[in-house]
């Protein structure tokens, strides 16, 4: 059995403690005034590390704010978004070093707080405010190992994740979590991101935001444990206590993740929604690819006008006289692509039995009417 180490008790600074008391000074007023000198130096380094945790929460967001305008011009391709991306990539690095320089900062104030030494107001804290739950370090999980843990444990829990994701009220969700603590996990998390995208492209907006309001939730659970360094079962209560007795600043910060989390998802969803719709518009044009590969309707599109009536009308005499009149070579090429895309059929039979294009019914080869015409053309010039 390890001994206990005792050597922390050595620095407790005790205000009733002192012999060096003057006889003319009222010792318990003095005791009093240390007291409260000693709660005032508390509060204002209790306010510093406040003050230097807001600061880098607000940079840590206006960063993220950042890397995700970096991203959205990535995937534009005007001039525009290409100027502004190099103007909005140095504000990432200066953001970056900003970040480093709020973590020092924030690194000395807790070197700083733990060397400080123990007195009666620290000592009479609640120490068992936070529940920790002992865990073995985990190796880093590969891609494949991550993908499959989640499908696993959504296979496992689904039904309980989307009942957690339909809650509304903060006890009804701590509850929830109390009796399924195994929902405090990043699974849970990924999960609700992924159904809050589905929703959105359901178009089951109001839906979509409650499920988004409990994403965030958990989100805030697994970020309070990250910073606790602890299992996020420990400290889902600390999390309801802490919102439901929050102070402005709190819950601004957590409704503005909100919000922002709500306009990713919107984004998101709207992305999904235009690659389903060029899939299907995709699918749909290779129904239509003709027997040379090509589109018919982008070959008929790309038609001088002439020949594009020819084709509306249906007027085989209309349009060899359209080609009758062009450059030969690019009435061969015109019509090599209305036969490669299906849209001008060589040799097909009408209803009357004969060849279309051929009014004598002959047998054709693989370009029967532009031949024909050219033939025709050909004569007219010799007579």
């Amino acid at each position: 059995m390890s001994r206990i180490d005792y050597s922390v008790w050595d620095h407790i600074e005790v205000s009733d403690d002192e012999d060096d008391i003057h006889p003319n000074i009222d010792t318990p007023s003095l005791f009093r005034w240390r007291h409260q000198a000693r709660v005032e130096r508390m509060e204002e380094f209790q306010k510093k590390g406040e003050e230097l945790n807001k600061g880098l929460s607000e940079c840590r967001r206006k960063l993220a704010d950042t890397q995700k305008k970096i991203k959205e011009l990535t995937i534009s391709t005007s001039e525009d978004a290409k100027a502004e991306l190099s103007k909005v990539q140095a504000e990432e690095k200066k953001m970056k070093k900003e970040e480093r320089d709020w973590e020092r900062k924030v690194g000395d104030y807790q070197r700083e707080e733990k060397k400080m030494p123990w007195n009666v107001d620290t000592l009479s804290k609640d120490g068992f405010s936070k529940s920790i739950v002992n865990v073995k370090p985990e190796t880093e999980e590969t891609e494949e190992e991550k993908e499959q843990k989640h499908k696993t444990f959504v296979e496992k829990y689904e039904k309980e994740i989307k009942h957690f994701g339909m809650l509304r009220r903060w006890d009804d969700s701590q509850k929830y979590l109390s009796d399924h603590p195994h929902l405090v996990c990043e699974e849970t998390a990924n999960y609700l991101v992924i159904m809050c995208i589905d929703l959105e492209v359901e178009e089951k907006h109001a839906l979509m935001e409650q499920v988004a309001h409990q994403t965030i939730v958990m989100q805030f659970i697994l970020e309070l444990a990250k910073s606790l360094k602890v299992d996020p079962r420990g400290c889902f209560r600390q999390f309801f206590a802490k919102i439901k007795t929050a102070d402005q600043q709190y819950q601004e910060a957590f409704n503005d993740e909100l919000e922002s989390f709500k306009e990713r998802v919107r984004g998101r969803a709207k992305i999904r929604i235009e690659k389903a719709m060029k899939e299907y518009e995709e699918e749909e044009r290779q129904k239509r690819i003709g027997p040379g590969g090509l589109d018919p309707v982008e070959v008929y599109e790309s038609l001088p006008t002439e020949m594009q009536k020819c084709f509306d009308e249906k007027d085989i005499q209309m349009l060899q006289e359209v080609i009758s009149k062009m450059d030969p070579t690019v009435a061969k090429a015109h019509m090599k692509r209305c036969i490669d895309s299906g849209l001008w059929v060589p040799n097909a039979k009408g209803d009357d039995g004969e060849e279309k294009g051929d009014e004598k019914g002959d047998e054709k080869d693989d370009e029967p009417t532009y031949e024909e015409i050219q033939h025709e053309k050909e004569e007219a010039k010799k007579e």
